[in-house]
């Protein structure tokens, strides 16, 4: 990370998932926290994310999923994050995501899952831990 500008992240709600109170709140919180966030919008496809990851260029792409589809989302999502060559960014996923499944994600190349019942400041945490050097 680049000491003289804030840490980018950019927040996406990917696939069918209409739901993004969850999503505005966490943007909300990271901004507060100093970061620089871009949030996507509604039903954004793999390629409108690491279309908008690249012109952001994000330091960490953040995927918010309530709709169940996380695992096909992030399979997707990982050969364009290597298409787009951004594997060198910091890729993290909220939602509802079962704890069965947080292994799976973890092989695909999701650096961190954070659950619906995880705290904003646990979350902002981590992204400082992982991004400020």
């Amino acid at each position: 990370m680049n000491e003289t500008r804030k840490t980018r992240v950019l927040l996406a709600k990917p696939g069918l998932d209409g739901h993004d109170v969850g999503a505005k709140v966490v943007a909300r919180a990271l901004i507060d926290a100093g970061f620089d966030v871009r949030y996507t919008g509604l039903r954004q496809s793999g390629e409108d994310i690491v279309n908008a990851a690249r012109d952001f260029n994000a330091d960490v792409i953040a995927l918010s999923i309530l709709s169940g589809s996380h695992l096909p989302i992030c399979t997707r999502l990982k050969v364009l994050i290597e298409e787009y060559q951004l594997s060198d960014r910091l890729w993290i996923a909220g939602g509802n995501i079962p704890a069965e499944d947080h292994e799976t994600l973890r092989d695909i190349g999701v650096d961190a899952i954070y659950n619906t019942s995880s705290s904003l400041s646990e979350i902002v945490a981590a992204i400082k831990e992982k991004t400020i050097e």
